[in-house]
């Protein structure tokens, strides 16, 4: 299952509830377009400013709606005892695995991180996946603990930040990691602009931001780099080069996507939890621009 590609959608939301049929819909898609996974409550998703009911009713939409295809759900929360009720209802609901990062406000310890995870660990069925995401987290995994914390009896992958855009550090990084955790744990690489030199260095997965509106672009990536041919796995990449450009300029990937869905008729705006805004604007029409130049406005009208 942690394995290929993990697409992960937007949760539309306006400030009275989650826009279920529009979820469904991006869920639906996905599932047509033959992605691997689905992983539904990762940051795209926005499951921090969720209510435990609310991230209930989109785990049950996602399991619903994504027919034969594996959902991961994330059950990040910043107390342990959240965490478990997350898990537990993501479980319930039928989900395939979780995705777990170590949420916190008070900066938290390699003690209490491995603590977070084992605790989880012992109340679950299904299989984890690791988050390492200081971007947001402000947590950094080292090597030793996502080591120690590969050993527990569910987790099967890592996913891992951004490698440096140069396959040889990125190689070296990925056998690093690969010599302290199981053979039968995946790692997968986040951050779509470095998604193909991670798969090129060995990385097993790619957990996709932009596959939740474009799968096809982000397919034709992973399957270039699963046949051994990197160099057009590379090309591919390259060539969305404006799109990622317009991830460095608005600081992530949350407001270009989301931007992306409300222009092509994906998700009615709003779409965000306030105070999040998509672009506006100017910025607005420079992301239609980009959309344009590379073509991608057919794959993604609805």
């Amino acid at each position: 299952m942690f394995t290929g590609l993990s697409a992960f959608p937007l949760t539309p939301m306006n400030e009275q509830n989650i826009k279920e049929r529009e979820f469904t819909r991006l869920v639906e898609h996905l599932a047509g377009a033959g992605v691997d996974s689905i992983g539904v409550l990762g940051s795209t998703g926005s499951y921090a400013y969720l209510s435990s009911d609310e991230r209930a009713r989109v785990t049950q939409l996602s399991v619903e709606s994504a027919g034969s295809v594996p959902v991961v759900v994330g059950i990040g929360a910043l107390r342990t005892r959240d965490v478990l009720a997350n898990a537990e209802s993501a479980q319930q609901a039928g989900a395939s695995g979780v995705l777990l990062a170590p949420v916190s406000y008070q900066r938290l310890t390699d003690d209490e991180v491995f603590s977070l995870y084992a605790t989880v660990c012992q109340s679950l069925s299904v299989p984890l996946c690791v988050y390492d995401n200081p971007g947001t987290t402000h947590f950094e995994f080292s090597d030793e603990l996502h080591g120690r914390i590969a050993q527990l009896s569910q987790v099967r992958s890592i996913k891992i930040p951004p490698v440096k855009d140069d396959i040889a550090c990125a190689s070296e990084r990925v056998a690093r990691l690969r010599k302290l955790i199981p053979g039968d744990v995946t790692i997968g690489i986040s951050g779509d602009s470095a998604a193909a030199t991670g798969l090129n260095a060995g990385c097993d997965a790619w957990y996709s931001v932009i596959a939740g509106v474009y799968p096809q672009a982000a397919l034709s990536i992973t399957r270039a780099a699963q046949a051994g041919d990197a160099q057009q796995a590379k090309e591919l990449s390259d060539a969305l080069e404006p799109l990622w450009a317009l991830y460095r300029k608005y600081g992530g990937s949350l407001r270009v996507v989301a931007t992306i869905a409300e222009m092509t008729g994906k998700v009615s705006q709003p779409c965000l939890p306030q105070p999040l805004k998509t672009l506006q604007g100017d910025d607005r029409r420079i992301v239609e621009q980009v959309l344009e130049q590379l073509g991608l406005e057919s794959e993604g009208k609805d």
